[in-house]
């Protein structure tokens, strides 16, 4: 075959291309168990951060089955219903007509107490931001909170994820006195909110904290009907 012909030009080209597309999808194929494993363990190092945790990579998987004893899904009345919280994402679930959402609920030991793990998932400046909660046996006062972010900004909005932030958490409660669900407010450092328990946000960070404060609300109101099946100790 003449190698100066068009015919041949297109033909090797259409050889490549099909070679090059096979050798990718061999490679995505082949990578793929190990790419599900890191991203289960990544997710299982975040909700142990929720639980003030520290983890590893390698230290990840035995400390997460050792920690967490329970976990399902409820439904937007609050019930349990079947399934695998570990499978279900918060952000797939909010595409649903809110009668077909499912909300993962992770129940772990601290010590001789119980704790409830609760997903976040949100919007920030540039792109996504997640995170989850713990919350005490009283289903109100946090015990702790680890947040994650796709593209927020470095050295502003994308602090969120640093444990300086997640710690200004523990102690605050997301009903007030009387029972009625406030969520917790990220206020510009110095201010305050009025009614409900707050925290500072990120200083230059502001779009990113109103994210925050929005993911929190949003977020947790879905759980409300859970977290009021059984008395809270109010003080």
């Amino acid at each position: 075959m003449n190698k100066e012909n068009n015919s041949y030009t297109l033909i090797y080209a259409s050889v490549m291309v099909i070679l090059v597309a096979l050798l990718l999808a061999f490679t995505s194929e082949v990578l793929h168990p190990q790419q599900a494993k890191n991203e289960a363990i990544d997710k299982m190092r975040q909700l142990l951060t929720s639980l003030n945790i520290s983890s590893t990579n390698k230290n990840a998987e035995s400390l997460y089955n050792s920690t967490i004893v329970d976990s399902y899904l409820v439904d937007n009345k609050g019930n349990k219903i079947q399934g695998n919280a570990f499978e279900i994402e918060l952000a797939d679930e909010l595409r649903k007509p809110a009668e077909e959402r499912q909300y993962p609920v992770f129940e772990a030991k601290a010590g001789a107490e119980k704790k409830y793990i609760l997903a976040l998932h949100g919007n920030g400046l540039w792109g996504p931001i997640w995170g989850f909660i713990s919350l005490d046996e009283d289903r109100n006062t946090v015990y702790g909170a680890s947040f994650g972010h796709e593209g927020e900004t470095p050295g502003l909005g994308g602090e969120i994820d640093k444990p300086e932030f997640a710690k200004e958490f523990p102690g605050k409660k997301i009903f007030n006195n009387t029972g009625k669900f406030t969520s917790i407010a990220i206020v510009k450092p110095g201010k305050t909110a009025e009614g409900k328990d707050y925290v500072d946000g990120i200083s230059g960070g502001t779009i990113t904290s109103q994210g925050v404060n929005a993911m929190l609300f949003s977020s947790l109101e879905f759980y409300v009907p859970f977290l009021g099946k059984t008395p809270l100790n109010l003080p």
